[in-house]
């Protein structure tokens, strides 16, 4: 894909350009000043990864994907908010690392599957190379079989290790799929990624010049004009919401570019004219960045709500703790606060009562709050 940039029309970008910087710039501000930053953060993680899965037309839950964040699924995860929890703990390991860490090498390509965890030099392959006692004992099929189990084992124990880091919170990078390894059923073999990586990274390189708003939404027409990968396309807004944070102008939070291109109609953001395309990313960041200030008044305002409520309380009431806990989850369920402030049911659904949340379900069943 040969970007020519003389050819861009600046005359009608520009204008856009200025006020989607404007805007993001004074929501980066306001957070960076903001008693309720780390929640309006995590906050913004969890809409952004159900949005991603919005764009691909699936439709995941943002209490779904709250309580499965939490190990307290109701009902048994689906395909959709296993790969929505995906985007949930990418955003988390981009916003935890350094601002210019996602676009750097090692960031790259852990973050595309290309930079896992390799196979231990002791491990052998299926096929027996490079095994030193099936070479130097070919003809005793009983110890290559024992080292073929014992392979399996160690793939096992790996499986589990790694399972083990994710379900207790650790950031764990994607695992590196071979290209061998990838099923026809699945994959397409003909679908070169590595190429097309090098051909968004050669935009990546080649916009460097440009106003940093106009490179974002360049790179995410390139993105999706490209292709890059098969089975990640909601990898390149995060990749370009990197970008953001790393020029600075969004150094304290994570863009949701994702939660502002659901405002953009389908028919803008696939439109004929690459034109077209560019004004549609420029809008979905600047609605991203006016949705992110709402979200932040309401939250502000919601804190002092409940903040009035605290007066005149003990010194070890879990009051302030519930407070920190709701302005940081969309929603929170009875099991939620029982393990996060370590108290009963019972003293849940009190301290819930005296807080005066709003039930978000209405169910009677697997009850969840929350603040308006």
């Amino acid at each position: 894909m040969a970007y020519a940039l003389d050819k861009l029309p600046l005359e009608t970008l520009i204008g856009p350009v200025a006020r989607a910087t404007a805007v993001l710039v004074r929501l980066d501000e306001r957070v960076a000043r903001s008693p309720i930053r780390d929640g309006l953060v995590e906050r913004q993680h969890f809409a952004d990864a159900a949005a991603a899965l919005w764009l691909e037309g699936e439709l995941v839950h943002l209490e779904d994907l709250v309580l499965h964040d939490a190990h307290m699924d109701i009902r048994t995860p689906t395909h959709e908010l296993t790969r929505a929890h995906a985007v949930l703990r990418t955003r988390r390991l981009i916003f935890a690392q350094k601002p210019d860490w996602a676009l750097s090498r090692d960031g790259f390509l852990a973050l595309t599957g290309r930079g896992g965890a390799m196979p231990a030099a002791s491990q052998k392959s299926r096929d027996g190379e490079g095994a030193e006692t099936a070479s130097v004992e070919a003809d005793d099929r009983d110890d290559v079989e024992a080292d073929r189990l014992a392979e399996e084992f160690a793939e096992i124990d790996a499986v589990l290790a790694r399972s083990s880091k994710i379900l207790s919170g650790a950031d764990v990078p994607a695992k590196a799929a071979r290209p061998d390894d990838r099923p026809d059923l699945i994959y397409d073999l003909d679908w070169n990624e590595e190429e097309r990586l090098g051909e968004w990274q050669a935009v990546l390189a080649e916009t460097r010049g440009q106003p940093v708003v106009l490179q974002a939404a360049i790179l995410l027409e390139a993105w999706s004009d490209i292709e890059v990968l098969q089975h990640a396309t909601w990898l390149g807004p995060l990749l370009v919401a990197a970008l953001l944070r790393q020029e600075g102008l969004a150094a304290h939070h994570l863009a949701c570019i994702h939660l502002g291109a659901k405002n953009i109609p389908r028919e803008r953001r696939r439109a004929r004219s690459r034109g077209d395309r560019l004004l549609a990313c420029l809008d979905a960041i600047h609605d991203a960045a006016v949705a992110g200030l709402k979200e932040h008044d309401r939250l502000v305002l919601a804190k002092s709500q409940m903040e009035r409520r605290l007066k005149q309380r003990r010194a070890s009431s879990k009051l302030p703790d519930l407070v920190e806990l709701v302005l940081s989850r969309p929603l929170v369920s009875a099991g939620m606060i029982q393990e996060q402030l370590k108290v009963t049911k019972q003293g849940a659904l009190n301290l819930i009562g005296e807080l005066g949340l709003r039930e978000m379900t209405g169910r009677g069943r697997f009850r969840a709050w929350g603040v308006i």
